[in-house]
């Protein structure tokens, strides 16, 4: 049996590089790419924990949020869609022009 202290340290290092893909690259893709990892690593935790004190809670908890970010993904690819078709780039730096 694998220890919970193995779980979070890459739970922790997962949550590193998608914090790091979120604050360098500039391509919405990946920054959303980034995001999900970081949501991903964070489920990783929860069920880690969820497995060591014996409880599915957690684990149920967990499948919800996966659910919710299903759906987050799809809205996600859709603006960026249409962000890409209005403007013909999808810079990050240009995002702000789209205020009022």
């Amino acid at each position: 049996m694998v220890p919970v202290n193995f779980y979070i340290i890459l739970s922790a290092i997962l949550f590193t590089i998608g914090a790091m893909g979120v604050l360098v690259r500039r391509n919405p893709l990946i920054i959303f790419m980034s995001i999900e990892l970081m949501l991903n690593s964070a489920n990783l935790a929860m069920v880690a924990f969820s497995s060591a004190i014996k409880s599915f809670s957690g684990q149920i908890f967990v499948f919800f949020v996966i659910a919710v970010a299903a759906a987050e993904v799809g809205v996600g690819l859709a603006l960026i869609v249409q962000i890409f078709k209005s403007r013909h780039s999808i810079n990050v730096d240009e995002m702000n022009n789209l205020k009022g």
